[in-house]
């Protein structure tokens, strides 16, 4: 297993699970045990928690954990490591994915690491000029977290609207509210030239002064060791529905892996815990001669500015439908509905009944009466059609 984060330990955690009893190595770059990304820009951004380590029995998983180490090609049979050659029989590819950084001189902040966010965490405090770039998910768990430790949060977005990208205008428009709320500057359509000393060079507009400046315009997997190795790459290691690469006894999981689903028709690279932790099963199998397909409907969750935000499953052409009013409530949902009437994707706001069920009936396929799935006051499963 090449990368010990969760996706990684999963694998060990897996292989395990199914029988397996021969030797186990995993190499991670970072000197830490398995730990927990998603809580790195909520709790302890926050200041609620210090430390998200996995909690796992490392000495009966039987593994050689070898930390600090990092994986800089690959030939046939051999991880070549920058401490030394490690042969496989079968291998893991969970390198995960690393932070888009923009140009520029100035001091700029992520949020990938524990050390990042405790790094980062250390800078906020009252009257403190934060900029963030980027309004997507990690962007706006920063500057909710800026906003609450008392920051002169600023927010620089270069779509029209935040989550645009992600969700879509419509979407992300309805959440600027939240922004204005909580005391946070959001500037929509503007551009980052560069990263200055003094703070932010917006195109057009000149510096923005900052005193910390925060970059959250997302990631990029980490396969370039992976360069002449024969291993299938574009946007992530290339694998089929079974998480096998173009290698023999070559699988791979978590941000790196980019899948192909015949639930969608297409390939999927989903950055975010839920496939972090589920994936690993699938392709450990594969390597015991498992013949599982992985194709699940996508799921992840953000809080910001006081609201659970979550979703789930793939919007593609489908057709929105809004579930109750996000201009009068607080807590509301938006749907989905393809062309042959079935439930698509679903996102709520402080509806985590409709997410749990809305999930599943994306799962199943079924088709919905779209005047139920409208109304806040009825069960989403209610919106079935029998």
């Amino acid at each position: 297993m090449v990368g010990a984060g969760l996706a990684g330990l999963r694998s060990v955690e897996s292989l395990r699970a199914q029988g397996y009893t021969g030797r186990l190595t995993l190499v991670g770059e970072e000197p830490h045990r398995t730990y927990d990304r998603p809580p790195l820009s909520k709790a302890v951004l926050g200041g609620a928690l210090d430390d998200t380590t996995v909690d796992s029995d490392w000495a009966g998983l039987d593994v050689d954990l070898r930390l600090g180490v990092r994986a800089t090609a690959l030939t046939e049979g051999v991880v070549v490591t920058d401490a030394g050659e490690i042969g496989y029989d079968g291998l893991v590819i969970a390198t995960g994915a690393a932070p888009v950084r923009l140009p520029g001189e100035g001091r700029q902040y992520v949020l990938r690491t524990i050390e990042d966010a405790l790094e980062l965490r250390s800078r906020f405090g009252a009257g403190v000029r934060v900029t963030v770039i980027g309004a997507g998910w990690i962007g706006a768990e920063v500057a909710t977290a800026a906003a609450a430790a008392g920051c002169r949060t600023t927010v620089v977005e270069a779509d029209a609207a935040p989550l645009a990208s992600a969700l879509g205008t419509e979407i992300g428009a309805r959440t600027v509210p939240w922004y204005r709320e909580a005391g946070v500057e959001l500037r929509l359509g503007v551009k980052v030239a560069e990263v200055a000393p003094e703070g932010v060079v917006l195109v057009g507009e000149g510096l923005l002064e900052a005193d910390v400046v925060v970059t959250g315009i997302g990631v990029r997997p980490c396969v370039g060791w992976l360069a002449g190795s024969g291993i299938a790459v574009e946007d992530g290691v290339v694998v089929d529905g079974r998480l096998a690469a173009s290698l023999p006894s070559v699988v791979a999981v978590g941000d790196c892996a980019s899948w192909w689903s015949a639930r969608y028709g297409r390939r999927l690279r989903i950055e975010h815990w839920d496939t972090a932790l589920s994936a690993p099963e699938v392709a450990a199998g594969t390597l015991l001669g498992g013949e599982a397909v992985y194709d699940p409907v996508p799921y992840f969750w953000s809080e910001q500015f006081g609201r659970m935000v979550q979703f789930a499953g793939y919007v593609g052409g489908a057709r929105l439908v809004w579930r109750g009013d996000p201009g009068a409530d607080r807590a509301w949902a938006a749907c989905w509905v393809t062309e042959q009437g079935r439930l698509a994707a679903v996102l709520t706001v402080d509806r985590p009944r409709d997410l749990v069920q809305g999930r599943r009936i994306i799962g199943a396929g079924q088709q919905v009466d779209e005047r139920l799935l409208a109304d806040p006051r009825a069960a989403l499963r209610d919106a079935v059609l029998r």
